[in-house]
């Protein structure tokens, strides 16, 4: 249950706080005091989007922070999922920050989180529910929502939803084949034409290097062949050549070694160029025998070669390796073709394995949620009528599906007539205004009575009823307060006056600036808030004894 609201800097508000206890509490005040600015930021805080135009003060930021108690929940693996801090005491905290720039941060425990993951947990915590949610009453998928809530068995739902994905992956899984079968059908004798054409070419990493500094080499062997052999000349030749003179050098030092010592480094450095530079002709020598004038294998290597670039241009590649990963490629789609009948029978298989599964399941889901209706017609009729439709028929009409959806296999109608002579239709075509919020209200104390929501807030859903109704009406809410904590904000004093607990809520005009403000009730505040709702803003005798009356009745 929420029990602190702080609001800073938003809209008409510089700042405001307001303790909740649990049970129920209303909260009351004129048109435009401001309940929707404080309603509009409750709901930031439960991952709604943000509007910088709220901001009240440019220079400042707004800061909108809720305390709740979820220690009577299971909602520990929530935040365990979520990398969340769970206060033992079960204290939870969500804030919500808007800065003047327009950038919007949501924490929950002071951990930064997504708005994605401050409305799953906001979901978790309160209901709100608005005039505008009565539209939800006409919705097929809430009708059924709230059937499954009724029911109670969250798990058996749960268990035909994963079956149901299975379903879906599995489904997808076989149109994919298929379709991909399809087309590569259409393209198989191409596809097999450039994988043979790729098989054919032998083609081996590294091999195009290989070939490019072999094809250099045979192009220019006359050239290459005539500087080894100089080369070779200048080293080791007959007459003058290094090696030759580097032996002469070494043999004048020798001589001075028996009367000038200091020349032996130099004769053995010279010992050692010697021996390097003999192993350099050497080396020369063996290229020279290596490189050879050979048009036919430079004819065979440009052929090769012209081979790879034209397989490369084909492809629009650039390297062997590319090759042969298309050939990789290749191979595996025809592969994949080869057997594609063999998978699209086994996914085939899998497909209606599953399908009789989730029939099933489908089965089940429809056999409890029928059961289910009955009770939820009996007890909505019975809390209905009394909300001046005594003559009220309701009815849960079931449809089958084509197929199967994330619901089951059948779709679901109210239908209803609050009129003995008028032969009942569909909630949504013939529900006036006030009926729909009746009806709306009826159901969520059906709810309220299976579900274990914390929180719900009615936003002003007694609109279009007075009087005895009215009086009814806050009875109902009164009676959902004690299995969870109920919030309503209303303009009736029939339905103020079933709360426990009162907060009025008003503007104060401050020299040119209003702010939204507002106060807990006393007894004595209270009887008076209550008879200014019953006569309008003239405050008489006769308005605060049938406040009194109203508030000693409960």
């Amino acid at each position: 249950m929420i029990q602190r609201l702080f609001i800073r800097n938003y809209a008409l508000i510089d700042s405001l706080e307001i303790d909740f206890r649990p049970g129920f509490t209303v909260l009351t005040g004129e048109t435009g005091a401001g309940k929707s600015i404080i309603l509009g930021a409750l709901s930031l805080i439960l991952g709604q989007r943000a509007d910088s135009k709220a901001i009240k003060d440019a220079a400042q930021k707004t800061v909108i922070e809720g305390t709740f108690d979820v220690s009577a929940y299971e909602m520990r693996s929530f935040f365990e999922e979520n990398d969340l801090d769970y206060e033992p005491s079960g204290i939870c905290i969500l804030r919500r920050e808007l800065s003047p720039a327009g950038k919007s941060r949501a924490f929950v425990n002071d951990t930064p989180v997504s708005l994605t993951v401050l409305k799953e947990l906001g979901e978790q915590l309160i209901d709100i529910h608005s005039q505008h949610q009565n539209l939800l009453l006409g919705d097929n998928r809430f009708q059924l929502r709230m059937i499954d809530i009724w029911a109670g068995d969250e798990s058996l739902l749960s268990q035909y939803r994963t079956e149901y994905k299975r379903y879906c992956d599995l489904r997808d899984s076989l149109d994919r084949l298929r379709r991909a079968s399809e087309e590569n059908r259409k393209e198989e004798d191409y596809l097999r034409f450039q994988y043979d054409q790729l098989c054919e070419a032998r083609l081996q990493p590294g091999e195009q290097s290989l070939l490019e500094d072999e094809q250099e080499m045979l192009t220019h062997a006359g050239e290459i062949k005539n500087a080894l052999y100089s080369v070779a000349q200048y080293l080791g030749g007959d007459e003058g050549g290094a090696l030759l003179q580097m032996k002469e050098c070494q043999s004048v030092l020798r001589s001075l070694l028996r009367i000038y010592s200091a020349v032996e480094p130099l004769s053995e450095r010279i010992e050692s160029a010697y021996i390097e530079m003999k192993d350099i002709l050497g080396e020369i020598e063996n290229r020279q025998e290596t490189v050879s004038v050979d048009p036919i294998r430079l004819q065979e290597v440009e052929s090769r070669l012209d081979l790879i670039y034209g397989l490369q241009q084909k492809h629009h590649v650039s390297t062997i390796d590319e090759l042969l990963s298309l050939q990789a490629d290749l191979q595996q789609r025809l592969e994949a073709i080869d057997h594609s009948d063999e998978q699209i029978t086994e996914l085939q298989r899998k497909l209606s394995e599953q399908e009789k599964s989730l029939h099933t399941l489908a089965e089940r889901l429809s056999a409890a949620r029928h059961e289910a209706s009955v009770g939820f017609t009996e007890k909505l009729i019975e809390r209905a009528r009394p909300l001046g439709m005594p003559h009220l028929r309701f009815e849960v009409e079931w449809k089958s599906k084509e197929g199967f959806d994330a619901d089951g296999t059948e779709s679901v109608r109210y239908l209803f007539s609050a009129n003995k002579n008028r032969p009942m239709e569909s909630v949504a075509d013939i529900a006036s205004g006030g009926e729909i919020s009746r009806l709306m209200l009826t159901i969520k104390s059906l709810a309220a009575d299976a579900a274990a929501l914390p929180t719900i807030i009615f936003d002003e859903i007694d609109t279009g009823v007075s009087g005895e109704i009215a009086d009814k009406m806050g009875e109902i809410m009164a009676g959902m307060a004690h299995y969870m904590q109920v919030v309503a904000i209303t303009h009736l004093p029939q339905v103020a006056s079933r709360g426990e607990y009162h907060y009025r809520i008003y503007k104060n005009d401050e020299g040119e600036t209003t702010q939204t403000c507002i106060e807990p009730l006393d007894d004595t505040r209270r009887a008076e808030e209550i008879a200014r709702m019953l006569s309008g803003t003239q405050l008489t005798e006769a308005a605060l004894k049938n406040a009194r009356e109203l508030l000693n009745r409960k």
